[in-house]
């Protein structure tokens, strides 16, 4: 018997819905597409990362896993095995750190008063690539309609 088996329906349910399977799915896409890029060397803005990181990102928007940055409480915590994964800029960030161990790494440096070591800090530049992103598509997605609004529903003079 595993763990999944006492766990009561609702539980079993919400660790197991779609939604959470395609976060979970995307947050390890990134993963990758971070490690790929990182393995050759080249910048995530560039082509083909910059596409695929692209897609990565309207699958989560079209999922309803990008919560208004607005709306993200910065004392949230971002956790894997929440019930739901929130995957706006922020969240993604914090995730793949956490998974990596670059929270724990940047307040033990920040504590001892040295440098990160050069991996952890490509990996952080990796991540503010990814965040810097992320934001600039979400922000541009809410607010497509206010830009391309049908001349009728203009304000008439």
């Amino acid at each position: 018997m595993n763990s999944d088996d006492i766990r009561p329906d609702d539980e079993r349910r919400s660790k197991n819905s779609p939604a959470r399977f395609i976060a979970k799915e995307i947050l390890n896409g990134i993963e990758n597409l971070i490690q790929e890029a990182q393995a050759n060397t080249r910048p995530l803005e560039v082509d083909p990362f910059r596409s695929r990181l692209f897609e990565l990102f309207v699958t989560a928007e079209g999922a309803g896993l990008i919560k208004d940055e607005t709306q993200v409480s910065a004392s949230s915590d971002f956790d894997e095995d929440a019930d739901e994964l929130d995957l706006s800029a922020d969240s993604l960030c914090r995730l793949l750190a956490r998974r990596w161990g670059l929270d724990m790494a940047a307040r033990e440096a920040q504590a001892l008063q040295t440098r990160l070591p050069a991996d952890q800090l490509e990996r952080m530049r990796l991540l503010w690539s990814v965040m810097r992103m992320w934001i600039e598509w979400s922000y541009a997605w809410r607010r497509w309609a206010e830009f391309h609004a049908s001349p009728d529903t203009s304000t008439a003079k």
